[in-house]
C-alpha cells in the first residue's frame, strides 16, 4: 500500500492563511475593519476594500521573519497585504529592498508583484484595530495563529520585531525569560537560538520626526541578514 505524501510547508501555510481570512473571533475587530471598509477614507473611494484579516506573506522558507503590530486601516486592510499601500510600507519595503530582501522598493497593492526573497512579513493581531490598539483579549485571541505561523517557519532565525508591541509578542512565543528589553537595535538570543531583534516601529509618527531614518532602518536588516547568514549574535 503506498503512502500518501506529506503536506508540505507551503500547502500547511496556505491552510492557515484560509483561516486567518475567514476569522471572525473578534466582534470589536470586526466591526471597526468592516466599517472601515465601508466607509472608506476620500482618496480611495473608488477601490474596495479588502476589510478582513490580514495573513503575513513572502517567503516560506526565508530566515529573516519580520513581525509589525497589526494591518493599517486604510493601508493592509485596504489591500489585503501586510505594510502594503501606506507610508509604512514604502519605508519597510525600502529597506527590505537594499538589504536584498525584496525585488522591489515599494508595496502598492497585491498585483504590484512585489516578492520577497530570504524573509516573511506578518503581525501578531490580523485585524486592523481602532486607533491601532488591540486590547488585551483581541491580542491573546489572534495569538495562535502568529504561533503557528512561527512555528511553520522552521528556516527562521532571526526576527526583526518593529515595535515594542510585536517585540514583546515574539519574546513570549518564543519563551524568553524574563522579557528582553525593547530598544533600536537590540538583540536576544531565544531558547531555540532564534535571534530577536529590536526596531523602532516604522509608523510615520517616528519617520516623520527622525526618530527613525533610513541609516537606522538599514543597519538593523544589515544585523538581520548578517545573521541569517550565519554571524554569531553579539
Amino acid at each position: 500500500m503506498s503512502r500518501s505524501p506529506s503536506t508540505s510547508r507551503e500547502e500547511k501555510l496556505a491552510a492557515l492563511e484560509e483561516r486567518i481570512v475567514d476569522c471572525r473571533r473578534c466582534p470589536r475587530l470586526v466591526e471597526w475593519r468592516e466599517e472601515v471598509a465601508r466607509e472608506k477614507r476620500a482618496a480611495f473611494r473608488d477601490e474596495e476594500y479588502w476589510g478582513r484579516p490580514v495573513p503575513g506573506f513572502g517567503d516560506p522558507r526565508g530566515s529573516v521573519a519580520v513581525v509589525g503590530l497589526a494591518p493599517a486601516a486604510h493601508g493592509a486592510n485596504r489591500t489585503g497585504r501586510m505594510f502594503t499601500g501606506d507610508r509604512s510600507g514604502d519605508w519597510l519595503y525600502a529597506a527590505m529592498y537594499r538589504a536584498g530582501l525584496a525585488n522591489q522598493p515599494e508595496a502598492r497593492s497585491l498585483d504590484d508583484g512585489l516578492e520577497l526573497s530570504g524573509a516573511w512579513v506578518t503581525s501578531p493581531v490580523k485585524c486592523a484595530p481602532p486607533a491601532n490598539k488591540p486590547t488585551a483579549a483581541e491580542r491573546d485571541a489572534c495569538q495562535p495563529f502568529i504561533t503557528e505561523e512561527l512555528d511553520l517557519l522552521e528556516d527562521v532565525r532571526v526576527i526583526v520585531a518593529l515595535g515594542g508591541f510585536g517585540h514583546a509578542q515574539v519574546a513570549k512565543l518564543l519563551g524568553m525569560r524574563p522579557r528582553p528589553r525593547f530598544g533600536h537595535g537590540s538583540e536576544h538570543v531565544a531558547p531555540d537560538g532564534r535571534v530577536l531583534l529590536g526596531c523602532y516601529h516604522v509608523s510615520q509618527q517616528n519617520t516623520f520626526t527622525g526618530r527613525l531614518t533610513e541609516e537606522m532602518l538599514d543597519a538593523v536588516f544589515a544585523r538581520a541578514v548578517q545573521i541569517a547568514g550565519g554571524a554569531a549574535a553579539g
